[in-house]
């Protein structure tokens, strides 16, 4: 009969106690491995293959967690898993003596250190053979009855620990991740982009259209925000003359969480000076296939059903054409509320939730066009009115230098030619500043005083770029939900 949970906690305490009885640190300070599980496998096949007959290697120390226990008389095999990968142990009563009696105080789930050579069993199975066995952790909690894999996707989330140790897929997407982000520093600092940090704490949540989350500073007697965006302090640093600069950080926004949404997920953003929109089209380009043939030998990535190839060039499409193109809507001749939302309701497209015509727009390209695009495209020059800190565009005022990169569907990057003439900027931050107080319930920009005298100070003409990691580690790892490649996502109470 199955124990509750809180009787099995008991009795693994009474294991420990059985353990410090016996004179065994259940909870030793450290412990000295010589390989990996991986490593060690490995190096008994390379002596196979060597030609030297049966295969021996010097004793090997392996560190990790039981997985599965197998007793057979006086034999007991047991899985180990260590960060690497899985590997055998065999604990033989003759061989190990005394210490043999250790096994019964062990349960899944507890850390030990085994030393002994590695050899190949009857089955073909790499072993450990044990000459000796430490006990490095004993743990009070059982791992999920099915350690091969978690099947609530919630409790994945909540305890991604138990994710880690139970789904390989969950290391796998964890290290991608971590490999792309070293990635992108290296193209980024071979471009010659200095590396910086900028406050995560500031007076004025600016540089995006977001709602903010709130925070009282004691020492100081101030309100303060948690960062939208680090746009604006990096444009700062171009103000101050370092011309190439670039941050990867966490931003915060208090907004819906989604498949592609987390209040807290992480961006790059680079700034370099005497580039445009189109330099930095160049670079996202290159920056993107280059970390994905890194990441994954390819430039060419499995996304469900199809393949996504990150290889230059990606498509440049005008924004208003695809709108035009896939809703049959005109920006350039719907340019109120009113004309736009009627227009969008005869597409069959709800507005319920939108009250200015910049929202508008942003559902139409999210409802309309955002889905369609699977390969990696550009969509370039956006109304003025969805994009305060950009430069307009040469042919058509109405318009500004700025694109999103889109890929299986997602918005994966977005960026402009960055607006440096202080006096537009400064009018159309007061615009989104009197539309936050007329509709509070959508998301607007802020005036950022400080902000505005460093521009005035002269900014060169700039490339602005900011990338979103988390939905670009989903693309190479091949995730459909943002929550599968943030360790640890949020979740309701």
């Amino acid at each position: 009969m199955t124990m509750p949970s809180d009787e099995l906690f008991l009795v693994r305490l009474r294991k420990t106690e059985n353990l410090r009885s016996r004179g065994i640190d259940p909870y030793p300070r450290s412990y000295h491995r010589t390989h990996t599980a991986t490593e060690a496998v490995e190096q008994f096949e390379l002596a196979e293959v060597s030609g030297e007959g049966e295969a021996e290697t010097d004793e090997v120390s392996i560190g990790g967690r039981i997985i599965g226990m197998r007793g057979m008389g006086r034999v007991t095999f047991c899985d180990i898993l260590d960060g690497s990968g899985k590997v055998q142990a065999m604990f033989r009563s003759n061989a190990l003596g005394d210490a043999y009696e250790t096994l019964k105080d062990l349960d899944l789930g507890d850390w030990i250190g085994v030393s002994g050579a590695m050899t190949r069993t009857r089955r073909g199975e790499v072993t450990i053979q044990a000459s000796s066995l430490a006990v490095l952790c004993k743990s009070l909690r059982p791992l999920p009855e099915k350690w091969h894999g978690l099947t609530d996707t919630e409790a994945r989330y909540r305890q991604r620990y138990l994710d880690l140790i139970a789904n390989p897929e969950a290391r796998r997407v964890a290290t991608i991740r971590s490999r792309m982000v070293s990635a992108i520093r290296r193209f980024m600092d071979r471009r010659g982009f200095m590396e910086v940090e900028t406050p995560m704490l500031v007076p004025v949540p600016a540089g995006g259209m977001a709602h903010p989350f709130e925070t009282r500073h004691n020492a100081l007697s101030r309100d303060l925000f948690l960062r939208i965006a680090t746009e604006l302090h990096l444009k700062r640093l171009i103000v101050g003359g370092i011309e190439k600069v670039y941050e990867i950080g966490r931003i915060f926004r208090n907004e819906g969480i989604d498949a592609s949404h987390n209040p807290e997920f992480t961006t790059m953003e680079s700034y370099e000076a005497f580039a445009d929109y189109n330099d930095v089209m160049r670079l996202v380009e290159d920056l993107v296939s280059t970390v994905a043939t890194e990441v994954t030998g390819s430039p060419i990535v499995e996304y469900g059903d199809q393949q996504i190839n990150f290889s230059p060039t990606w498509p440049r499409l005008s924004l208003v054409d695809q709108v035009q193109k896939h809703s049959g809507i005109s920006l350039t001749e719907s340019q109120t509320i009113d004309s736009l939302k009627a227009k969008m309701r005869s597409a069959g497209i709800d507005t319920a939730n939108q009250v200015s015509w910049a929202g508008l727009v942003d559902k139409l390209i999210s409802t309309a066009v955002e889905p369609r695009i699977v390969q990696p495209t550009f969509l370039v020059d956006y109304p003025v009115q969805v994009s305060p800190l950009a430069k307009r565009t040469a042919h058509d005022p109405r318009l500004v230098e700025r694109f999103e990169a889109f890929a299986a569907g997602m918005e994966i990057a977005n960026a402009f030619t960055e607006l440096n003439d202080p006096v537009d900027q400064r009018a159309r931050f007061e615009e989104q500043e009197q539309l936050r107080a007329d509709l509070p319930q959508e998301e607007w920009d802020r005036l950022d005083e400080d902000f505005l005298i460093a521009i005035e100070h002269g900014m060169p003409p700039t490339g602005g770029l900011g990338m979103g990691m988390d939905r670009l580690a989903m693309l190479l790892s091949g995730q459909r939900t943002i929550r599968e490649v943030v360790l640890f996502p949020q979740m309701r109470s």
